[in-house]
């Protein structure tokens, strides 16, 4: 299958540099600031903040528990994204349980912050391949990607 993507932004009222800063730098704090969606992220291996660290999520998407081991493919200040490739979980072929329908070959996820004086534009896009035709695309994933951001950006403004 031919790789896709799928994008959403979302308009924030919060600080657009914190918003970054957290994903670059403190990503293990995320649970915290969105726990009905995020439950958990660890460090797994390298430094946050660096290209090759490695994170496990646990999360909860579609009704569902769910995790995902990503890598940090590319962080950049100046355009303040962070990159995030899934290396294994829910999302991926590399499963352990064979009866579980294996969704996409990649998933890599872009999380970007364009900063308008006192708001801001959260943008997620995500490059996806998927193993099989019938797979759905990452339209409720791109809901939870709101969720979260609206999460954040409320815990930022009640701080």
């Amino acid at each position: 299958m031919a790789p896709s993507t799928r994008s959403v932004q979302i308009y924030i009222k919060s600080n657009g540099n914190a918003f970054h800063k957290l994903w670059k730098s403190n990503p293990q704090q995320v649970p915290s600031l969105t726990p009905t969606n995020i439950h958990n992220c660890q460090i797994n291996e390298g430094d946050v903040g660096n290209v090759g660290c490695i994170l496990f999520w646990n999360y909860f998407h579609d009704g569902k528990k769910c995790v995902i081991k990503t890598i940090t493919l590319d962080t950049d200040e100046g355009k303040k994204s962070v990159t995030f490739k899934g290396l294994e979980g829910d999302l991926l072929q590399a499963r352990t349980d064979p009866d579980l329908l294996e969704l996409y070959k990649t998933f890599v996820a872009h999380v970007q912050v364009d900063i308008h004086g006192p708001d801001s534009i959260v943008k997620w896009t995500v490059e996806y391949e998927k193993l099989d035709p019938n797979v759905p695309d990452l339209d409720t994933l791109m809901d939870f990607y709101k969720k979260v951001t609206k999460d954040i950006e409320t815990h930022h403004l009640q701080n």
